[in-house]
């Protein structure tokens, strides 16, 4: 699978209507059972929402926040300010500065498409008998909407800027990714899928920052409202979104 450069993002807009990224986060912070002072890597860890959320449960530990878009590590320092170690990297390019606790992601694993290098990186990223606790897209994840679009993708004044862009996500199933944890090292490894259905109270401006951020990216600034505008044509109102969640718990040995 050829990897896909990392994209910058739009910090601000995701800040602001990053209400279902966190919804979820919180539940997942939930399962690494924190005694409040280990160090936790925020993998992928965006504008620093939810990266406020680790830091908060710990008081005696230490957070680390890794995001391959400049933008989101700018907003997550204005946030966070030395609360929290914040690095610029992708992800499968991974090597913090020491063995780490626990790794924690969000909303972020479907964005890579090579997870067989990624589960790589955070093995190594682990310290013996740390563990990995992420949800990401899943398999069927936001499916629906995804075939709305195809119509507008496929608008003559759009289509040849936007020819693959399908490949940008990578929504893969509990068997595969279990599969690639195991012949990583893991053991313990647990995946599930969840139905997370999101109606978002700006959708245009989640459209923009979260969905149709990758379709924005490849057209030429003069296109990118046009195409909004003719997305959100197409798109059943009100808008939901059907998220499908995949769920993953794994330990380094």
């Amino acid at each position: 699978m050829t990897a896909s450069p990392p994209r910058d993002w739009d910090a601000a807009t995701y800040h602001r209507v990053a209400d279902p990224q966190e919804e979820w986060a919180r539940e997942v912070i939930d399962r690494l059972e924190l005694k409040g002072d280990e160090t936790v890597l925020d993998a992928g860890c965006g504008s620093g929402r939810v990266t406020r959320l680790l830091v908060e449960r710990l008081p005696r530990g230490r957070v680390i926040g890794v995001d391959a878009s400049p933008s989101m590590i700018a907003k997550a320092r204005e946030s966070l300010g030395d609360q929290v170690e914040l690095i610029v990297s992708d992800l499968l390019e991974l090597e913090p500065p020491e063995p780490v606790d626990a790794v924690f992601s969000s909303a972020t694993f479907h964005w890579i498409l090579d997870h067989r290098r990624l589960f790589e990186r955070l093995h190594a990223a682990l310290r013996a008998g740390g563990r990995v606790e992420a949800q990401c897209g899943g398999i069927g994840n936001v499916e629906e909407f995804l075939n709305s679009i195809e119509s507008v993708n496929g608008d003559e004044r759009f289509a040849p800027y936007l020819r693959g862009i399908s490949s940008v996500w990578n929504f893969a199933s509990p068997g595969d990714t279990e599969m690639r944890l195991l012949n990583t090292g893991f053991d313990r490894v647990r995946c599930w899928l969840e139905d997370r259905p999101v109606q978002p109270r700006d959708p245009r401006g989640y459209l923009e920052a979260v969905c149709l951020g990758p379709h924005l990216d490849r057209l030429p600034e003069g296109l990118r409202a046009a195409y909004m505008d003719a997305a959100l044509e197409v798109i059943p109102r009100p808008l939901a979104l059907d998220y499908v969640r995949l769920n993953i718990s794994a330990s380094r040995p």
